[in-house]
């Protein structure tokens, strides 16, 4: 007898996500709750550490679920662990991340949990709730890595969400000077917007940086597992700038070391790598895939364009946006040279940030099969491990589909602005050849005379997963 019919478009390539009560409902995470259970039986497991993020819907869904943290998982030896979150997106929507033994679950696994929830294929049974706070060891293991050679004048902004508590307790121990912003846990996110991929969401964050003399500026989305970085003179390092610093670091201690970044990355990312010695690894966009992919190949970091950072290196390998705080912090307070000198030292490039194209889910997909079919038979170079990301003499163009939204993604990147201008063109002409409206296209892709092919700077950015 089937047990519930869930919304088929909360389950996500790598987690389970939805609009709290249209999409998703309390009744959703108690059946995916009794599903899950059943899937840790099946592997053998006998208990699960389970935690929230603030939003106020996450209490409701968490007592259908439980409590803990990915922290928790490892720090516990749970078999696994569940951690009921929204992640960066708005505040009335939330959702689940889920890990088995040691493997985020993603893909066919999250659609099986679907298919138990259908049929009611439930495991049955006795079980316990015990109630353990690892707040307190979280963060002395994050300090525990902090070697900071001289104190830094540090602004925070953990942007009400999760991970509040813990960087209150984290700048209690560390040296230097530290301001915390939007520090109380709020789950109407009153400050801005939980994403701070978003250039506007740094705003308050880089005023701060500026009028109170700050070596660095430091944000969090809604559940700590992405940062944002605004360096002293008040410019944004994004995720594959800050990855060639740590790749930097890792690699002259790990001489040969795997790094994995996701196919939005900078091509700069990739060459630095491999002139630096180690082993560049394109990869699918995604936090459970990343993470997958880490295990398979034993990389030491990863990392993608929206702030996901993973640390294997000296750490558990699971995206830790404030251990990848403490890592920056590291580098920065190592030598005479401040952020902005390190940010000047890296690679130029010309390049659109992420751009987010609206489309219909039902249809977001299907436009990338036809624009891959379209370069195939046009002899493109072309990687299509997520979406198409093309190369030319000009640079490369990308673009996917984003799994937890209702748009597509692109991105171009070109040593200089005709090329740029070359690439967004070429990219025009395929969204355009698969229907969508030119004055869209215009919109996301800059505004020029009339001419697709001739638009300038990108006017409206974001970054989404």
């Amino acid at each position: 007898m089937p047990d519930r019919h869930l919304d088929k478009s909360i389950l996500r390539e790598y987690d389970i996500r939805g609009v709290v009560g249209q999409s998703l409902h309390a009744a959703d995470a108690a059946a995916l709750g009794r599903a899950f259970g059943s899937m840790i039986r099946r592997a053998g497991g006998r208990g699960c550490a389970l935690g929230r993020d603030g939003r106020l819907s996450s209490p409701q869904l968490a007592r259908a679920f439980g409590r803990g943290l990915y922290f928790a998982e490892h720090h516990l030896s749970a078999d696994a662990a569940a951690m009921i979150t929204g992640s960066h997106n708005p505040a009335d929507y939330n959702g689940f991340k889920l890990v088995l033994q040691g493997r985020t679950i993603h893909g066919a696994d999250i659609l099986e949990l679907g298919r138990i929830v259908q049929d009611g294929a439930y495991f049955s049974g006795a079980g316990r709730t015990l109630r353990r706070s690892v707040l307190g060891a979280y963060t002395m293991r994050l300090l525990r890595d902090a070697e900071l050679a001289q104190p830094l004048s540090v602004a925070w902004d953990p942007g009400n969400g999760a991970a509040c508590p813990a960087i209150e307790r984290i700048v209690r121990g560390l040296p230097g000077r530290h301001i915390v912003l939007n520090g109380e846990v709020d789950g109407t996110f009153p400050a801005h917007h939980p994403d701070p991929t978003l250039p506007e969401t740094l705003d308050h964050l880089r005023h701060t940086v500026l009028t109170r003399d700050c070596d660095l500026g430091i944000a969090f989305d809604g559940d700590g597992d992405r940062l944002g970085v605004i360096d002293n003179r008040g410019n944004v390092l994004w995720g594959d700038q800050l990855m060639m610093l740590w790749s930097e670091d890792i690699l002259r201690r790990q001489p040969g070391a795997t790094i994995i970044a996701d196919v939005k990355t900078s091509q700069s990312l990739f060459d630095t790598v491999e002139r630096l010695g180690g082993k560049p690894v394109m990869w699918r966009t995604g936090h459970s895939l990343i993470k997958a992919k880490m295990r398979e190949t034993g990389a030491a970091l990863a990392g993608e364009m929206s702030g996901h950072i993973f640390f294997a290196d000296r750490y558990f390998g699971f995206d830790d946006a404030l251990y990848a705080a403490i890592r920056l912090l590291n580098l920065v307070a190592r030598g005479n040279r401040s952020l902005a000198d390190l940010h000047d030292r890296l690679p130029k490039t010309l390049a659109t940030p992420e751009l987010r194209i609206d489309c219909d889910d039902a249809r977001k997909f299907s436009i990338v099969d036809e624009v891959r079919r379209r370069l195939r038979m046009a002899g493109a170079d072309m990687n299509d491990i997520d979406g198409v990301r093309v190369r030319t003499g000009d640079g490369w163009w990308l673009l996917r589909a984003s799994n937890t939204q209702n748009v597509l993604v692109g991105r171009c990147e070109a040593s200089d602005a005709a090329g740029l201008e070359r690439l967004k063109a070429s990219l025009a002409e395929q969204l355009l050849a698969s229907g969508l409206p030119e004055r869209q296209i215009r919109a996301i892709l800059g505004h020029g005379d009339g001419s697709v092919g001739r638009m300038t700077a990108p006017s409206r950015v974001s970054a989404v997963a």
